[in-house]
């Protein structure tokens, strides 16, 4: 699993951090999502397909 943001389209919400924290994350100043881990370990997938489908602005694309 590859996953990749838009950074310029992110609302903020950061339904992704309080669904899989150990792969994202929000800068401090503006709350913009932040990749920690761009290739999770197999178990994290289900939760980071979670995240993506509850992002508001849809910005989190997987492969």
């Amino acid at each position: 699993m590859q996953i990749t943001v838009d950074a310029e389209k992110c609302c903020g919400a950061g339904q992704c951090v309080l669904v899989a924290p150990e792969v994202f994350d929000q800068r401090d100043e503006d709350g913009v999502v932040v990749v920690l881990d761009a290739t999770p370990p197999a178990d994290q997938h289900a939760l980071v397909e979670e995240a993506a489908q509850v992002c508001p602005a849809a910005v989190i694309t997987l492969s």
